[in-house]
Order: C-alpha cells, then sequence, then structure tokens
C-alpha cells in the first residue's frame, strides 16, 4: 500500500470517527451515520490495499522459485 493510500485511508477514518463523535453529542443520527459510512469505506478500501499488496509478494516469491527452478536445472 502506497504511503498516499495509507494517509487518504487514516483521513477518511478519523474524519469518519470526529463525525460519528460529533454526531453522537448533538443527538444528529444522520451525522452519526455519516460518520460510521466514513470509517466503514476506510476499513474496506485498506482491506483491498492489503489483496493487492500480498498478490504482487505471491508473484514475486513464484517467480524467485521459478528462477531457482530453472537454476537448478541448468546445473545439471
Amino acid at each position: 500500500m502506497g504511503l498516499d493510500d495509507k494517509l487518504n485511508n487514516a483521513a477518511t477514518r478519523h474524519m469518519g470517527a470526529a463525525k460519528e463523535g460529533a454526531g453522537k453529542l448533538t443527538g444528529d443520527e444522520r451525522l452519526e451515520r455519516e460518520g460510521q459510512q466514513d470509517q466503514a469505506q476506510a476499513k474496506v478500501q485498506e482491506a483491498g490495499e492489503r489483496v493487492k499488496d500480498a498478490a504482487k509478494d505471491i508473484g514475486s516469491n513464484l517467480k524467485d522459485a521459478a528462477a531457482k527452478v530453472k537454476e537448478s536445472f541448468s546445473k545439471d
């Protein structure tokens, strides 16, 4: 996950928490729900970024493994 993505998700999450808190303090249920939605959106985006990072790692590991197998056959 890139730094920009992390910062954007953190900002969305914190703004959502602030909205939720303000909504609770003022009794504004709409603002409270909006804050909860913002936080949920940030969590979903973070999860998606982790999946993309894991996929990149898997691809890299497969390339390394294939290179090692190829190298082992070349030695014979």
